[in-house]
C-alpha cells in the first residue's frame, strides 16, 4: 500500500539524518567503535542517577495492585503535584497540580499542546535555527512553521519576530538552551518578547502563545542560567522532559506546564490532557510517572558536559574550525571553515560533512537546523572518544 505523499515528503525532509545514521553504522562495523567519532545524535550517555534504579527495583518486588493501570490522561494527581512544585520554582510563578498534563516526552507534550491550539491555516513562529522535528510537529496538526532567522549571535531578533506576527500566527516556540546552538536567551530578551506579543495582541486582537521547549533548562555553564518566561508573557506553556537531566530519552517522560494566568488556563490543561488521549498516547508510561515523582530533584553529573565541551572547544581551535561557545546544552555550533584545498561552494555544509565522514567524524549538516554553512557537533559521547577525536579532526581541517 503506498505511503501518502505529504509523509513521503516528510520522511524526504529529514532523510540526511536516517543517511548519516546508517552510514555511521556501516563505519562502526567496518573500522571499530573506538576509532569511528559519532557527534551525530543528542543521545545522552551518562548513567542515571544510582535513585532511579534504585526505584525501578522497588517497583519491581513491589506488591501493590494495580501498578500497571491506567489512569487519569493527565497523569497521576501525585506526580503532576511534584511538576508543579518543580516548574513553579523555575518559573516564580505558583502553579497548581490542575495545569500540569504528564506527556510521552517533551516532543509527545508539544504535538499534544499543537493539537489542542491549532486551526487548520495557523502558523506557528520559531528563531533559527531550530530543532529539526519542529516543522513536522507543526505540519502533524495543519500548522504551517515560518522560521525568523535570530541575530549574528544567535540571540532573538525581536524586531523580525514582530514584523512576521499576523493574524495567523497563533504560537512561538522557544528553545534556551537552545539546540543546536547551545544559547541562552536573556530575561531582556523575554521581556521584550512579552511586550511585542502585547502589542500585536492590541493591534490584531489575537493572543499569540509561547510554547517554551526546556529539556536543557539545568544543563547550563559558566554560571549562566535559564530565565523564567511565564512573569514576561502569561500566555506561555512549557513543555519539557527527563531525558537530559536524568538520563532517561528512552523512557519517554515529560509532561506540559500551562501558566495560571493564561487565557482559559484550565480549560486548556484539559484539552491537552484530550489531544493526549485521542493522539494516540493516552497517558505518560506509568512507571515513569511514579519515578519521576520521586526523583525530580536528581540529576545526572553536568560538570562531565562542561569538562568534555572544554575538550572538544579545545581540538577544534586546533583543527581551524571556527564554533560558537555553548552557554548550555551538549551541542556545539560550527561555522563550516575556509576551504583552502578543496573546491566546491563556500560555506556549503553537506559537502563539509562528508569530508568528515572521510576521517570517521559524523556531524550534522546545519541546513537540517534551518541555518546552512554550519554544522553541530554533539558532544554526549565518551570523553575518550572526543580525545581520541583529535587528529581526525585536525587533519580534516588541514585538509579542506
Amino acid at each position: 500500500m503506498p505511503v501518502a505523499p505529504h509523509i513521503s515528503d516528510f520522511m524526504a525532509s529529514s532523510s540526511f539524518i536516517r543517511k548519516m545514521f546508517e552510514e555511521g553504522m556501516q563505519l562502526k562495523q567496518q573500522y571499530g567503535a573506538d576509532k569511528v567519532f559519532d557527534f551525530s545524535i543528542g543521545n545522552p550517555d551518562l548513567e542515571p542517577p544510582a535513585k532511579i534504579n534504585e526505584m525501578l527495583r522497588e517497583l519491581g518486588e513491589s506488591q501493590e495492585s494495580r501498578l500497571h493501570a491506567y489512569m487519569p490522561n493527565a497523569g497521576y494527581p501525585e506526580t503532576r503535584k511534584a511538576m508543579a512544585e518543580k516548574v513553579s520554582g523555575e518559573q516564580g510563578v505558583e502553579i497548581p497540580f490542575t495545569h500540569i498534563v504528564m506527556g510521552c516526552g517533551a516532543a509527545g507534550a508539544m504535538n499534544s499542546v499543537l493539537k489542542a491550539i491549532l486551526s487548520p491555516g495557523d502558523e506557528v513562529l520559531v528563531s533559527a535555527p531550530y530543532f529539526v522535528e519542529y516543522g513536522q510537529y507543526v505540519r502533524n496538526h495543519g500548522g504551517t512553521l515560518f522560521t525568523v532567522p535570530a541575530r549574528e549571535d544567535f540571540s532573538l531578533d525581536i524586531a523580525a519576530i514582530g514584523a512576521a506576527l499576523n493574524g495567523k500566527t497563533a504560537a512561538i516556540i522557544i528553545n534556551s538552551p537552545n539546540n543546536p546552538t547551545g544559547k541562552i536567551y536573556s530575561s531582556d530578551e523575554m521581556e521584550q518578547l512579552g511586550k511585542t506579543l502585547e502589542a500585536h495582541r492590541a493591534t490584531c486582537g489575537r493572543t499569540v502563545m509561547i510554547i517554551s521547549d526546556e529539556p536543557y533548562r539545568e544543563i547550563t555553564y559558566n554560571g549562566k542560567t535559564v530565565s523564567p518566561i511565564f512573569p514576561w508573557w502569561k500566555d506561555t506553556v512549557v513543555v519539557s522532559s527527563f531525558a537530559k537531566n536524568l538520563s532517561l530519552p528512552g523512557e519517554r517522560i515529560g509532561y506540559t506546564a500551562i501558566c495560571p494566568d493564561a487565557e482559559n488556563s484550565l480549560e486548556l490543561a484539559e484539552a491537552v490532557a484530550y489531544t493526549t488521549r485521542i493522539l494516540g498516547f493516552v497517558n505518560a508510561p506509568a512507571t515513569f510517572q511514579r519515578i519521576v515523582a520521586a526523583c525530580w530533584k536528581e540529576s545526572v553529573d553536568y560538570s562531565v558536559y562542561e569538562k568534555r565541551r572544554e575538550i572538544l572547544m579545545e581540538i577544534l581551535d586546533a583543527a581551524g574550525i571556527p564554533f560558537l561557545t555553548p552557554e548550555g546544552a551538549f551541542y556545539l555550533f560550527c561555522r563550516v571553515p575556509e576551504r583552502k584545498h578543496t573546491t566546491g561552494e563556500a560555506g556549503d555544509d553537506a559537502a563539509f560533512c562528508d569530508h568528515l565522514k572521510k576521517y570517521r567524524i559524523l556531524a550534522v549538516p546545519g541546513r537540517g537546523f534551518g541555518k546552512a554553512g554550519w554544522i553541530r557537533l554533539a558532544y554526549c559521547i565518551s570523553e575518550r572518544s572526543i580525545a581520541l577525536s583529535r587528529d581526525a579532526f585536525i587533519q580534516a581541517g588541514s585538509a579542506w
